[in-house]
């Protein structure tokens, strides 16, 4: 008995027949030939879709971060510029000056004012910021020395806003802002020999103190450094 062919490679003896059973079998093949080609452009179209994919997120982050970068920029508050000062603040209303001895001591020292605006004080001066805690006076009358302007406030009778509005009115060197208890005024202004005192963080006249004693020109030890020495408490 004659055994039948394999059924992937099936005769007959009807020629007819035979051709039909070729094209059949040529058809499964150019079938499966097409599923495959469809398969694999699928697979293909898939990984172009996931590389756009991954194309349009990295560019939104991008932008996102540039974007981040440049509302920083515009929103940080740009630095008080500003000339040294030639110690001539006589047409500033309500300005009080005064002449001290600059020698340097050791222990305490009574002041002639609240703040002090000069007189004898110890040979470290105080490091120029913010600070949120009082601050030596016998350090800070030595930075006053140097130029600098020291400016404080009251703290039961000036609010954090304030406090922040006088912040934003300061060159970042050579001013020194801290608070000071007691005071018969909400806020002063005190360089060497020269004193102001004001009600509020918006008096005009801040700025017109500043741009006379910053850095003050006519002062005992212009130019003189304002940093690396004594560290205050609550320095910012």
């Amino acid at each position: 008995m004659t055994p039948n062919p394999p059924s992937g490679n099936r005769q007959s003896g009807n020629p007819a027949k035979q051709a039909e059973i070729n094209l059949t079998v040529k058809q499964q093949r150019e079938q499966q030939k097409q599923q495959k080609l469809a398969e694999y452009q699928r697979q293909l179209a898939k990984r172009r879709r996931t590389k756009l994919t991954w194309w349009i997120v990295g560019a939104a982050a991008a932008i996102v971060v540039i974007a981040l970068v440049v509302v920083s920029v515009v929103l940080t508050p740009k630095p008080v510029r500003m000339e040294a000062g030639d110690g001539d603040g006589s047409a500033i209303a309500g300005i009080e000056t005064f002449e001290h001895s600059a020698t340097h001591v050791e222990g305490d020292v009574d002041y002639e004012q609240t703040p002090p605006a000069g007189g004898d004080h110890n040979a470290a001066w105080l490091n120029c910021g913010v600070y949120s805690e009082p601050v030596p006076n016998i350090h800070a009358v030595h930075s006053l020395e140097h130029g600098a302007v020291w400016v404080t406030y009251d703290p039961a009778q000036v609010d954090d806003s304030e406090v922040s509005a006088l912040k934003a009115q300061l060159p970042s060197t050579y001013t020194i802002l801290s608070p000071y208890e007691d005071m018969d005024t909400p806020i002063a202004l005190s360089a060497w020999d020269a004193q102001l005192k004001v009600d509020s963080a918006d008096d005009e006249r801040i700025g017109e103190f500043l741009e006379a004693y910053w850095r003050n020109v006519n002062g005992p030890e212009p130019g003189a450094s304002c940093s690396g020495a004594v560290e205050g408490p609550g320095k910012q």
